[in-house]
């Protein structure tokens, strides 16, 4: 890479600073700046993004209602440095390599609890799941192990649905477009007394564009919340996909039978208390159960084969919050959860672990704009052992709390699967002395808050280094798995947003990646070069609004779906546009057009992506 290639965001970055603070030294005064989001991610507890000394992003259901986007992947498509890639048109299975990580190595938590883990994947809910009015999505890049455990090696996503709040309200919505495209949604939230609610209900369907490609899904979510007393709160979340996948597999394969389905429903049951002035609780017992079932069309002699995969999963979290000094706080508490995973695929998988843990994290504010963290966790399976991770994050907030400058240090682990550890098949057998895939990372940059809310520029260098990665060994036989590999990932993300009397509106962002195999020197799969995004909305007056994006992805290696060689997927660039006309306070009709300039494309080698599609529809509120 040449030294301009890599200077260009740093340069870029302080180019845009000096837009936005040319007009603020030219007003001679301080102007207050905007509230920065709150996130939960980053701390295990609601705090300020303007104060975490970790990189986050936070997309609310007001961002995506205002751009047009219904699902989780499309969610998470506009945050940097969250690639998100399919392997199949809507519904269809997906992956996230964020800052390069692997897809497994980032860990979902849903209102509260985990998704994935390493015998439960999140690939069809991340690929086909929708995304409700009153969902918040908190995301915390780099290693978060000390918080969370295993898979959060890469990162944690986490998809939260609100507390109620106000007078009864609600939302229903319809759209149908392109490749027999027909979406509704309703949704309702508020509160009362000592009550609170919020919830929704969605249905989606479509042809896609491929023959034996049908998806179709169904979505619930709900959350209740009751004050039990002056000190205790009570509460519960619900949430369930449905959903069924035509599965024709890659362009060369065109598979006519093979389909999925998959039932996922995660419930909570959750307790606040206020124990003393100085101590807060929360008790949280959450469920999973996953039933993923596959008819794959195997081979001409044996052409039907179903594959079952059921997940049973309970998690006891109790966290606590001790206020040690007025700058000082505590965050610290254990985890019980117990995983049971039955798979008739390859490896024929009937197991069951637990795992208990300990963690805390220190919250130090030693002086006015200082923020630190510091914390620790323990981890300890029945089925591989224990594993010992932390954190470090340190925030200082200057210029008028206008600048902020950030940094981390953490340690993250991911915990062997069962396929990994005992699997037994024709030519395989697992490894029962395999020990967990470690990481360690680092990031630093900076925050800049516009006074006279302008807008944000945001600037982060990153780098994870990983090691004892799981890898496959053909060179005996039976083949097993062995703890051989170690890969890296740097590059630096800017994003800039910026707001102009709140008609307009816009965000860039930029992220350039180096995603290598140290082991043998090769490029990670599907990790873009570099992927740049950009948006913009305007309120053009008498409830009028339009807006149109853009995204750019780099070439990045993959695997030949016919020679299994590794080959470079082409760079390419897709675009959209919406508009929608707030017709009175209850209705608005909208528009929208996904790949407007209809490029053939594929973001997996061998899977090629929609053309063109134009939706429309309607929302009414009350």
């Amino acid at each position: 890479m040449k030294p301009n290639s890599r200077s260009f965001p740093f340069a870029g970055g302080l180019i845009l600073i000096a837009a936005f603070t040319g007009p603020v030294a030219a007003r001679g005064q301080d102007v207050p700046i905007q509230l920065a989001p709150v996130v939960v991610a980053a701390t295990r507890v609601p705090e300020s993004s303007a104060t975490v000394g970790s990189d986050v992003a936070v997309v609310t259901g007001g961002d995506l209602a205002r751009e047009q986007l219904t699902t989780l992947q499309d969610a998470l498509g506009v945050i940097p440095s969250a690639p998100v890639f399919a392997s199949g048109q809507a519904g269809g299975a997906a992956s996230i390599f964020m800052r390069g990580a692997n897809s497994d190595q980032t860990l979902f938590l849903v209102d509260g609890i985990r998704l994935n883990d390493a015998n439960t994947d999140y690939a069809v809910f991340l690929g086909g799941a929708r995304m409700f009015p009153g969902d918040k999505l908190d995301v915390a890049f780099g290693p978060q192990s000390t918080l969370y455990g295993s898979d959060a090696a890469g990162g944690v996503v986490s998809l939260t649905l609100q507390k109620g709040s106000g007078p009864m309200s609600g939302d229903i919505a319809v759209e149908a477009g392109s490749f027999d495209t027909f979406s509704e949604t309703a949704s309702i939230q508020g509160a009362s007394g000592k009550w609170a609610y919020d919830g929704g209900f969605a249905t989606a369907s479509t042809d896609n564009s491929r023959v034996n490609n049908a998806f179709d899904s169904t979505n619930f979510a709900a959350r209740i919340d009751y004050a039990a007393g002056r000190f205790v709160d009570l509460g519960a979340t619900l949430r369930a996909f449905r959903s069924h996948y035509g599965d024709p597999g890659d362009s060369f394969t065109n598979d006519t039978v093979s389909h999925e389905t998959e039932e996922n429903t995660l419930a909570t049951l959750f307790a606040d208390a206020r124990l003393t002035q100085y101590v807060d609780s929360r008790l949280t017992l959450g469920l999973q159960d996953r039933h993923y079932n596959a008819l794959i069309d195997a081979s001409a002699y044996n052409p039907l084969e179903t594959q079952i995969t059921n997940t049973g999963r309970f998690v006891a979290d109790w966290q606590n919050v001790f206020q040690m000094t007025q700058s000082n706080r505590l965050v610290a508490g254990l985890t019980e959860e117990g995983d049971s995973n039955l798979n008739t695929g390859f490896g024929n998988i009937d197991r069951h672990e637990d795992d208990f843990a300990l963690f805390g994290e220190d919250e130090w504010n030693p002086l006015k704009g200082v923020y630190l963290t510091g914390g620790l966790r323990r981890d300890d399976y029945d089925t591989f052992g224990a594993a010992t991770t932390g954190r470090a994050t340190a925030a200082l907030l200057m210029a008028n709390n206008a600048l902020k400058l950030r940094g981390s240090y953490g340690t993250g682990f991911n915990a062997p699967s069962f396929l990994d550890l005992y699997g037994v098949d024709v030519g395989y057998q697992g490894n029962s002395k395999l020990v967990p895939e470690r990481s360690q990372g680092w990031d630093m940059g900076f925050d800049f808050y516009s006074p006279g809310n302008l807008g944000t520029v945001s600037f982060t260098w990153f780098r994870t280094d990983y090691e004892n990665l799981i890898t496959d060994n053909f060179n005996v036989y039976p083949a097993t798995t062995v703890n051989l590999g170690s890969a890296r990932t740097q590059g630096q993300e800017i994003s800039v947003k910026t707001t102009l009397a709140a008609i307009i509106q816009t965000k860039v962002s930029y992220t350039r990646l180096e995603a290598d195999d140290v082991t043998d020197g090769t490029p990670l799969e599907r990790r873009p070069r570099y992927q740049a995004d950009a948006d913009l909305w305007a309120d053009l007056g008498r409830g009028f609004s339009i807006g149109g994006g853009a995204g750019w992805t780099g070439a990045r290696a993959d695997v030949d779906p016919q020679t299994y060689l590794t080959i470079y997927d082409p760079t390419y660039a897709v675009a959209r546009v919406y508009a929608a006309w707030k017709i009175n306070r209850h209705l608005t009709v909208k528009v929208r057009v996904e790949n407007a300039l209809d490029k053939a494309y594929q973001p997996v080698a061998g899977y090629p992506a929609l053309g063109r599609g134009i939706f429309g529809g309607a929302d009414w509120a009350f």
